[in-house]
């Protein structure tokens, strides 16, 4: 008989994890068994082209507390993650990645802050096993960035994983944006946060889905996002390259005046032609991000589609 009627559900976004999921099934079922709260896990099949939606129905079929819903096609993790946010239905929610790069063993400590009154509870990672230094890099850089130019405190070394109160849940259903970028959305909503810091270790089984070109397009999807600097950056550029050319026109005319010196020629005015015809490419490149954020969100499209769902169910005790 559970000593608390309180329920945490977990939701796993998955895109090909069918080497992984079993054994994560295993590990966060043998820590919640040993919790006073009944709960629910919830996988969201991005579209895998592999076995990963069969794992998923083998497991449910299995265990009523797991569920899983089917996506149309392969959405993307932050559409997939707002998929599951719509169909949870516990107190709490705890969101991991499949490949137990969040240990499943972080989860009692996250209930325990969130028992005390935090609404927001969310891994820190003080290491990254398994990445390379310049992935290493490139995100401290980014995140550093990000935090300059944008007002909203997006917490640093951290990822999806995490506890959300219902207030929270509440406030992230809120947001139906199509180019989504979640973890400014968890800095958006506000509410009590506290961080649990831990080592990240490698994938347990599988390979990694994301690639350079996949994080670029997170990184400005998320500077477009929650900041307006890259269109005031490209303004002053722009101001500052005038009043470069402007001065040099000014030292031209100047020289030739004063010593009959010709103005330089053809290379020289190709090489200024084409240092202008790329600020202005960069210049049209930044608005034209943000219009294609205005065209993406007018359209009022579907956020996602589904070809399938089983939710779990939850018996008496």
């Amino acid at each position: 008989m559970l000593s608390n009627s309180k329920r945490i559900s977990i939701l796993v976004p998955a895109y090909n994890e069918e080497e992984v999921l079993e054994l994560f099934y295993e590990r966060v079922t043998a820590i919640m068994e040993n919790l006073p709260y009944s709960y629910e896990v919830l996988f969201v099949n991005d579209g895998s082209k592999d076995n990963t939606l069969s794992v998923m129905r083998k497991l449910s079929a299995m265990d009523h507390r797991v569920g899983f819903i089917d996506l149309s096609r392969n959405f993307g993790k932050e559409v997939a993650m707002a998929a599951g946010i719509d169909y949870v239905s516990g107190n709490a929610l705890i969101l991991m990645d499949a490949d137990l790069q969040d240990p499943p063993e972080l989860i009692p400590e996250f209930i325990k802050h969130w028992e005390n009154g935090y609404d927001d509870v969310y891994g820190c990672r003080n290491s990254r096993e398994g990445e390379t230094w310049l992935k290493k890099k490139t995100s401290v850089w980014f995140y550093s960035l990000l935090a300059r130019f944008t007002r909203v405190d997006i917490m640093k070394n951290s990822g999806d994983f995490r506890l959300l109160s219902e207030k929270a849940i509440d406030s992230l259903r809120q947001y139906r944006e199509h180019e989504r970028y979640t973890k400014g959305f968890f800095a958006l909503i506000g509410h009590r946060k506290m961080p649990v810091y831990f080592d990240r270790p490698p994938r347990a089984a599988g390979t990694t889905k994301w690639n350079y070109f996949k994080l670029m397009d997170l990184a400005i999807n998320g500077f477009t996002s929650f900041s307006t600097a890259p269109l005031r950056l490209a303004t002053i550029f722009g101001f500052i390259t005038s009043l470069v050319a402007f001065s040099y026109i000014v030292f031209i005319i100047t020289k030739t005046l004063l010593y009959g010196d010709s103005v330089a020629g053809y290379p020289s005015l190709v090489s200024i032609v084409m240092f202008l015809g790329g600020v202005q490419l960069i210049c049209l490149g930044i608005i034209g991000e943000y219009l294609a954020k205005v065209f993406s969100e007018t359209k009022k499209r579907p956020l996602y589609l589904l070809n399938e769902k089983s939710l779990p169910t939850h018996e008496v005790k």
